[in-house]
């Protein structure tokens, strides 16, 4: 295909923005759709959590450009990447999750990861978290965090300065043969190539236009408390739970519900239940200022959307001719957005710089495949 070929991309979250920029930036001329305001889906409500603490080859490479392209990008408009370490630990008595921890950390050094085993006293010499129950953690120095929201709106200047052509405001349906984009059912226009990055919405588009994917949405939480919290970021492999530091004090969230929603009709305020675990699991880990104290207070809660497959791989490439999605990332799609985004753009127009791993293909599943919801922060994904 050549530079100059008509782009449509369906989706404006930090993945849909950063492929339309990337296709622009070589030449395509690009349309943008999206149904909300840009950033606004599972973006706007993303963690913002980054790290290259992977055990798997391709999932390293991915990491290792996305982390190097946050730090070129940070300083640009309002985004800023913030250096952090990321502190992954299992807890005393929890003996399966300190032998994963440690599994995950040697194949981590396989692929030169910068990560380290470390104790309980050493942890607590270093960081200014709780670790006397502590069995084992790990050190990943490559990590830090960013704003999902001000990623979105760098992204959105940057796609306009590159002339791409925004559709706000429009539901959307998909034309394949030959691509096409259709809004209330009259094709708008026919394009070279169509790249659906429209979050779990990617698989109902998909499937009214023929083409299934084996995507099942499902619901995660998070909130933001005030307090001074100045230390890592910390996933507690125990309690299933994270947290990270936050221009507000501290964010933080916990697994997954294994119940399938309707992507069309769910709650994206957060429960009361896990309102009060998540602050107790604050108060637990964050023991330094007004964070270990009873004085933590709640700033805002709620509930997003993560897009999860069979094999916790995600649906990256063609599904057909001219046709290609980027979904089901199990919570890391704001964390590797700089990569893929790169990487399908290249893909798209066929100039072969960076392929996509097979692993990706999101033609490696029939679609109609029966599965289980994990959530994406485990050891043994990592």
């Amino acid at each position: 295909m050549n530079e100059s070929a008509r782009v449509a991309v369906v989706g404006a979250g930090a993945v849909g923005l950063t492929t339309a920029f990337d296709l622009a930036e070589r030449g395509a001329r690009v349309t943008l759709f999206e149904r909300d305001a840009p950033g606004g889906g599972s973006t706007g409500r993303a963690a913002g959590i980054c790290y290259d603490a992977y055990a798997e080859d391709i999932d390293v490479a991915v990491a290792d450009r996305a982390m190097a392209r946050f730090r070129s990008l940070s300083g640009e408009g309002g985004f800023t990447f913030h250096e952090t370490p990321y502190v992954f630990l299992a807890r005393e008595g929890d003996d399966a999750a300190a032998a994963a921890l440690e599994e995950s950390v040697e194949r981590m050094r396989v692929h030169d990861r910068a990560v380290s085993l470390v104790g309980a006293d050493e942890l607590a010499d270093r960081f200014p978290i709780r670790t006397d129950d502590v069995l084992l953690a790990g050190v990943a120095e490559n990590a830090g965090w960013a704003d999902p929201a001000a990623y979105a709106d760098l992204f959105v200047e940057k796609c306009e300065s590159a002339g791409v052509e925004f559709r706000v405001g429009d539901a959307v349906s998909l034309r394949t043969d030959p691509p096409g984009v259709a809004v209330d059912d009259v094709v708008t226009a026919r394009f070279d190539a169509v790249v659906v990055a429209a979050g779990v919405h990617s698989r109902r588009l998909l499937a009214d236009a023929g083409h299934p994917i084996a995507l099942k949405p499902y619901r995660a939480q998070a909130l933001v408390a005030d307090c001074d919290y100045r230390g890592p970021t910390v996933y507690d492999a125990t309690d299933e739970s994270y947290l990270r530091p936050h221009p507000g004090g501290v964010l933080a969230g916990d697994g997954v519900e294994p119940v399938e929603p309707d992507p069309d009709d769910w709650d994206p305020t957060a429960d009361d239940w896990f309102v009060a675990d998540a602050l107790d699991a604050v108060r637990h880990r964050a023991t330094v200022g007004d964070a270990g104290g009873s004085e933590l207070e709640l700033d805002r809660a709620w509930a997003g959307l993560c897009g999860a497959t069979p094999d916790r791989n995600p649906l990256v490439g063609a599904v057909a001719d001219g046709v290609y999605v980027a979904a089901g990332w199990h919570g890391h799609g704001f964390m590797w957005s700089p990569a893929i985004g790169e990487r399908l753009a290249e893909a798209v127009l066929g100039d072969g710089r960076a392929s996509i791993p097979d692993a990706f293909d999101p033609r490696r599943f029939d679609g109609d495949e029966e599965f289980a919801v994990v959530e994406g922060m485990t050891l043994d994904g990592e």
